[in-house]
């Protein structure tokens, strides 16, 4: 089968020298493992990670892909609840699903846990024809839900459920702040927040604020300004009071980081919460602890999250109450213009797609048909 193998790391963010479409074994089902043809597979940040070599060494030669939805073509002996035929999704998340935290329903902090298709290997990833996955990260999509959709969603919706249902218990009537809502974990922040009856401001650069409020989002502001944090509390307090609270941010849907931490902090209600899965603006982010301690406030750490969490999400989509944003959709053989894409981010909203099977030249803001 054709994959996409590196054996080398890349200098400079030079993936081109290093990315090759050649030839591999099929993958074998073992006793408890599925296999599967690969129909798409989406772009993470850890696939940048993986070809830098950092932070961690991952196993060489290397398929990225933690992200894949295709149709089973083959079971172990062993295996009970998929069959071939079956559409499936990754869940990215391996464990041992024996040790007290994954049998207390925090897999996602397994002392054995590895990310498949980064962590794995050599050569177990979502980059390839076909592949392979243990019986309990093999997730059914449901009907109505694309291979593009369940693709995108599924380690980018997991990671957005997990943060506002899983950690911050979002409720009806709350002021739900989502950074960076043109992002994959933004796009899905700001629909499962409207599917909770909450009331959702988002952020974006200029250019992208329409399509946060083609998404859900009831206000969009432009976080590049220097005074994006007073134009939110501005739109905060305008909106009707609820139970006779003064209007304010509630939960804070944080990725961001390091240049907007302290000015969130100051927009949050007294026993607000703020939520945070990443950092991409940098990691030591200045806090003022009065805001803590005086307001109350609560700052949650998240990461992933579980199966069910991801079958929650995806149960959601088939209801046609959360979709996914692609943004484009490459072939194998183009995956370094896709990762270059994902690196720079200009213009980008939602996910890159990579199809194994797919031959034709890239295609930028694709909607997904139907697969059945």
């Amino acid at each position: 089968m054709r994959a996409l193998v590196y054996d080398r790391y890349a200098e400079n963010d030079d993936f081109a020298s290093i990315l090759d479409v050649r030839d591999v074994p099929d993958p074998e089902p073992g006793p408890r493992d599925v296999v599967f043809r690969v129909e798409a597979a989406a772009l993470n940040y850890d696939d940048i990670w993986g070809m830098r070599g950092k932070p961690l060494a991952v196993p060489l030669p290397h398929i990225s892909g933690s992200d894949a939805a295709g149709r089973v073509t083959a079971v172990g002996p062993d295996v009970r609840t998929v069959k071939p035929g079956d559409r499936i999704v990754s869940h990215g998340n391996l464990s041992c699903r024996t040790c007290r935290r994954c049998t207390s329903g925090r897999e996602y902090d397994c002392k054995s846990r590895r990310i498949w298709g980064f962590e794995t290997g050599p050569l177990w990833g979502g980059y390839c024809e076909y592949s392979r996955l243990p019986e309990s990260n093999a997730v059914l999509i449901p009907d109505g839900v694309t291979y593009d959709d369940a693709a995108a969603a599924s380690m980018t919706l997991l990671t957005s459920w997990h943060m506002l249902v899983g950690r911050a218990a979002v409720r009806p009537g709350q002021i739900v702040l989502v950074m960076g809502g043109a992002s994959g974990v933004g796009s899905y922040g700001i629909q499962i927040a409207k599917l909770f009856g909450c009331r959702v401001i988002a952020t974006a650069s200029a250019e992208k604020l329409g399509r946060l409020l083609e998404l859900g989002a009831d206000h969009a502001v432009d976080h590049r300004r220097e005074d994006w944090h007073r134009e939110v509390r501005r739109i905060a307090g305008g909106m009707p009071k609820q139970n006779g609270e003064p209007p304010g941010v509630d939960v804070i849907f944080e990725h961001v980081g390091g240049s907007h931490w302290k000015k969130e902090l100051g927009l949050l209600n007294y026993g607000g919460t703020i939520v945070t899965t990443g950092a991409t603006t940098g990691y030591d982010a200045p806090t003022d602890l009065r805001h803590i301690f005086f307001k109350g406030i609560s700052i949650l750490g998240s990461t992933q999250g579980t199966r069910a969490e991801l079958e929650r999400g995806l149960y959601w989509m088939s209801r046609k109450r959360i979709r996914s944003m692609i943004d484009s959709v490459f072939p194998l053989d183009d995956a370094a213009s896709a990762h270059r894409r994902m690196l720079e981010g200009k213009g980008l909203f939602g996910k890159i797609l990579i199809k194994p099977h797919m031959r034709q030249a890239p295609e930028l803001h694709r909607a997904p048909e139907s697969d059945g």
